[in-house]
């Protein structure tokens, strides 16, 4: 196993490359604000973060990562266009595997710049391509927008629209709305009684909770508003379907996507993009024709992506995690932004891992 000094010494090498690239070395507190990471990802982050707190400064987290961070800092104060690199510890809480570190340095590199948002995948994913080269490693692409746009382009209503984004990442939990609001699954006994009910809130039960009686009625009423809706249209459906399990090479996953947009017309646009980031990829030298693209990918762990994401992977080594990981966010640009926004792409390596992949090879 490569020790820390050894994993410093790649990490630095690492991010000389990229500020060769033209990037602008930066670094992060290790104590990061509680509050804003609880904003972005909800109470499910504290179960991987390792929370502490002081009279001043209220919850804090020890660093989960360098995106967040940077992108905060950006948004105060940064020019136009920018790029950043940076190295050092994050923290994770393993609690179910002990043979995952929960301490680990990461190298990334950021692109903040809205003239060629295609150019900018292009160049980080070909930079960690070279950082990368030689290593037995499988890449995987995706795009998150297009699975967005496909479901913000529904004939539905908003509720339920927004009903699916916010169970994007959560694959299980989409496939169960998808099928509820296409009417393949029934609507549970016990809801149809109450809603079914003259007035729901006749009863003799004591009000427990912090909900008010108001609040219980607006949320029956907006139940019923959703029972009366009429169901997804199977074309629709068969399109979500057909595009949910594309997973070929690129041109080909491009060429079968267009099919689709036959039925989900409303993905056109995002088509456009990943068409136009295959040329700027096949311009910086990347094979694109041996490059897998899956219209799922990215959907359990890159929550806070909105477009290309992409990972490598050792294929004989299914039990270490990403190599790289890396992706386009600029939906997070606008939340940190207080009205500014700007699109942005970026990813981060792993040395450690790096590392022990050549130790293995050798």
């Amino acid at each position: 196993m490569p020790n820390r000094s050894q994993i410093q010494a790649r990490a630095a090498m690492m991010r000389v490359r990229f500020e060769a690239a033209g990037a602008q070395v930066v670094d992060t507190p290790l104590l990061q604000s509680a509050e804003t990471l609880l904003d972005l990802y909800g109470e499910d982050i504290r179960a991987r973060a390792y929370v502490t707190s002081d009279a001043l400064r209220g919850e804090q987290m020890l660093r989960p990562d360098f995106t967040l961070p940077v992108v905060q800092m950006h948004m105060r104060d940064g020019a136009e266009p920018a790029r950043y690199t940076y190295s050092g510890e994050v923290f994770r809480r393993q609690e179910h595997d002990p043979d995952r570190a929960n301490e680990y340095i990461q190298v990334g590199y950021e692109v903040f710049d809205r003239d060629d948002p295609a150019g900018a995948d292009a160049e980080v994913f070909s930079l960690f391509a070279l950082q990368l080269r030689g290593l037995p490693l499988r890449a995987a692409t995706g795009d998150i927008g297009i699975l967005t746009a496909a479901v913000q382009g529904l004939r539905t209503s908003d509720q339920r629209k927004a009903a699916l984004m916010r169970h994007l990442w959560r694959p299980r939990r989409f496939r169960s709305l998808l099928d509820r609001f296409a009417g393949r699954k029934p609507e549970p006994d016990h809801r149809a009684a109450l809603l079914g009910a003259a007035d729901p809130m006749a009863c003799d039960a004591p009000m427990i909770g912090k909900r008010r009686p108001a609040e219980i009625a607006a949320r029956i009423a907006a139940l019923r508003a959703d029972r009366d809706t009429p169901p997804i249209s199977d074309t629709e459906m068969a399109g979500l379907d057909s595009l949910l399990g594309v997973r070929e090479t690129m041109p080909y996953a491009l060429e079968h996507l267009r099919d689709i947009a036959v039925d989900l017309p409303q993905i056109t646009p995002a088509l456009d993009r990943l068409e136009a980031r295959i040329a700027a990829l096949q311009a910086r030298g990347v094979d694109v024709g041996k490059l897998d693209f899956e219209a799922s990918y990215g959907r359990t762990s890159m929550e806070y992506y909105d477009g290309f994401v992409f990972g490598f992977y050792a294929e004989r080594r299914p039990d270490l995690p990403p190599i790289a990981t890396g992706g386009r966010y600029d939906a997070l640009t606008r939340r940190l932004g207080n009205g500014a926004e700007i699109p942005a792409v970026g990813g981060v390596l792993r040395p450690d891992l790096m590392l022990e992949i050549e130790e293995a090879g050798q």
